[in-house]
């Protein structure tokens, strides 16, 4: 069995032992969203790794201090704003509750902090004063303060390519100004334009530079030399090799792993509004049972791009339903003594080796499907005492990342309730209630009609349990 906690460090490039700061504690910054629209299913992805790697440490016995910013000043919620005729305050507030409300939908817990970047501007400044001072910034008056590139000669570490190439390939994401010493450097403070938040600074009114932002926070919350900075694969370059460099030209020791998730696709393609296949996470909360949609991403690894479409979900949920199907095989024989977790030491062994080596998801959900198929076979057997501890290991290991089991809870539009659980047994005890008055004709009605809401029912001595099977 591993003994050892292992991830991949994208400036290595290999999978490293997870060493921390202080023993026993891990120290966790997450970049969050830009609050300008609704989140999709790659926000929910990014979300969703990190709540995964938090629970499981913290099941492991770590203490975990996470945090995860929300960026609430940038041009797309000022784009927005205008667009609406509202105030940047308004869209950020509004998205953020989103954000909140529907990440927490599909069973992501609050990190620790959450900082708002309006909150950390006077951390900004000073962060950025002291990279002028140390002359790794300049001013370009009427414009702003930029980072000078050719002042931190790792820059391009962690994306792994020089900076010449990086620059080449710049192109128009990268905006020239002929008086930037360099195309590659970019903006920490921003000048004050007509109508736009303004903050005051030694060098001109203005706002925050994107990347600035998580600095400042990350260091002021957690400190120098803090355990793991994580994101999407897609802020690998400019936003986290940016972050570095500032930091590092200032002096600090910044983050000791660097971990990035990769992308969704929907249809076989990355998922993008131009191609017609984005999908945003309430679209798929409202048809699906969140668990599902967990349980798609934790069958593929966080580092390889996944697939998320109907199919993909369907058997995730029929998935969902058989862990759920036996549960209630195993409640529903009442009382038993306490589960011998002796038996199932082996299975979960192997989950944390699955974990250990760099959040192995779905080596993991292989583990837990073993021993559910295990643990059938002990009650087809009449071995209820094995089902029984089959089952609490089952439950244990589905806790470790997120995955509640013998629950119902499928989301549903705006207003209904999430919980389908308490008609479904009603609409069951209707059932055994005909079939003792010997109405066999309204049990086989009600036995239709759960079927065509695609729920599968199985007789057996203890009762009468179901399942979702769509």
């Amino acid at each position: 069995m591993s003994t050892v906690i292992r991830l991949y460090d994208t400036i290595d490039r290999e999978v490293v032992e997870l060493r921390l700061r202080k023993p026993g504690e891990v120290s966790i910054y997450v970049c969050g969203p830009t609050v300008y629209d609704v989140p999709h299913l790659g926000h929910a992805r990014t979300a969703l790794t990190y709540d995964v790697l938090c629970r499981y440490l913290r099941w492991r016995g770590l203490r975990v201090r996470m945090v995860s910013n929300i960026t609430d000043v940038d041009d797309k919620i000022i784009a927005r704003a205008a667009a609406e005729g509202s105030t940047e305050e308004q869209v950020a507030a509004r998205f953020t509750d989103v954000y909140i409300r529907e990440t927490a939908a599909l069973g992501v817990a609050e990190p620790d902090e959450r900082p708002r970047a309006t909150e950390y501007i006077i951390e900004m400044v000073e962060f950025v004063d002291e990279l002028v001072q140390k002359g790794a910034a300049y001013v370009i008056d009427g414009a702003g303060v930029y980072f000078d590139v050719d002042r931190y000669p790792d820059y391009g570490r962690l994306p792994h390519r020089r900076p010449d190439e990086l620059r080449d390939s710049a192109g128009a994401r990268v905006a020239i100004d002929e008086r930037k010493r360099d195309p590659l450097d970019f903006a920490l403070w921003k000048a004050a334009k007509p109508g736009e938040p303004t903050w005051e600074a030694p060098w001109m009114p203005g706002r925050p530079g994107w990347h600035i932002e998580c600095v400042a926070m990350s260091l002021r919350l957690l400190g120098d030399g803090f355990d793991i900075h994580g994101g999407g694969s897609d802020l690998i370059f400019p936003h986290h090799e940016n972050e570095r460099a500032e930091a590092e030209a200032a002096g600090r020791r910044f983050a000791r792993l660097w971990m990035h998730s990769a992308m969704v696709n929907v249809g076989g393609e990355k998922m993008a509004k131009s191609a017609g296949n984005f999908r945003t996470l309430a679209d798929v909360l409202a048809l699906h049972d969140p668990r599902a949609l967990r349980l798609a991403m934790l069958q593929a690894h966080y580092r390889s791009t996944t697939e998320i479409d109907e199919a993909v979900l369907a058997g995730a949920a029929a998935g969902i339903g058989r862990l759920d199907a036996f549960a209630r095989r195993v409640d529903a024989l009442g009382d038993l003594p306490a589960p011998d977790q002796v038996s199932t030491a082996t299975a979960r062994a192997d989950f944390i080796e699955a974990m250990d080596g760099d959040l192995g998801t779905p080596a993991a959900v292989a583990v837990i499907f073993d021993l559910l198929r295990q643990g059938n076979v002990c009650l087809d057997a009449g071995d209820a005492a094995g089902a029984a501890a089959a089952l609490a290991t089952v439950r244990e290991l589905c806790d470790a990342v997120g995955l509640g089991v013998g629950s119902q809870t499928r989301a549903r539009a705006a207003g209904e309730d999430g919980d389908d659980s308490g008609s479904v047994d009603q609409l069951i005890e209707q059932r055994e209630a005909a079939r003792a008055a010997r109405d066999y004709a309204t049990a086989d009605r009600i036995r239709a009609k759960l079927a065509d809401e695609g729920i599968e029912l199985e007789d057996t001595p203890g009762g009468t349990i179901w399942r979702r099977v769509r």
